[in-house]
């Protein structure tokens, strides 16, 4: 029997920050490396073989939920790219609802300490991510965006296959 594909869980970003974080992934990511859009992750890999399971806990999560602000807090170097430093005490909460849903299937990744963030440049040569990181600063001045909702995924080896979107739809 052959195991399903791991399923990746990220936040459902509001169309203008999808927007402009993606502009700056499609400038700055590598091309042969760029495999799938901006995002927000919540979670690298959960079990294929529970896509039902995972789905039904998603589903349930976002009806508890309306949208989340997210504070974007700068640019950070990863070495060898960049991405934005995000906070937001709801996502926090809400990644922790779910990790202790979830925590019989956590991989070490997903037990680490979560820190939010979204990556535009990655894999790039040390200098140019460097220049980057230098050119975001000095011209960023914190501001929110939103999470409408969650996203699961089906990782395919590089690439990503969307499976469902879950929207925050609290009362």
């Amino acid at each position: 029997m052959t195991v399903p594909p791991p399923l990746i869980v990220t936040a459902a970003l509001d169309d203008g920050a999808f927007a402009w974080f993606e502009d700056l992934r499609q400038s700055h990511f590598p091309r042969h490396r760029n495999k799938v859009p901006a995002h927000v992750t919540l979670f690298h890999a959960l079990p294929g073989e529970h896509e039902d399971a995972v789905a039904q806990t998603l589903r349930t999560a976002c009806r508890r939920h309306r949208p989340l602000r997210l504070d974007v807090r700068g640019p950070w170097s990863l070495g060898r790219g960049v991405a934005y430093r995000l906070a937001s005490p709801e996502l926090d909460h809400l990644r922790q609802e779910l990790a202790d849903a979830f925590s019989p299937w956590l991989t070490r990744q997903d037990q680490a300490p979560y820190r939010p963030h979204i990556t535009v440049q990655n894999k790039a040569e040390p200098e140019e991510a460097r220049e980057l990181l230098e050119q975001l600063q000095m011209a960023f001045e914190p501001f929110p965006i939103f999470a409408e909702g969650l996203l699961l995924w089906r990782y395919l080896g590089g690439p990503w296959a969307l499976v469902e979107r879950f929207a925050f739809d609290a009362p």
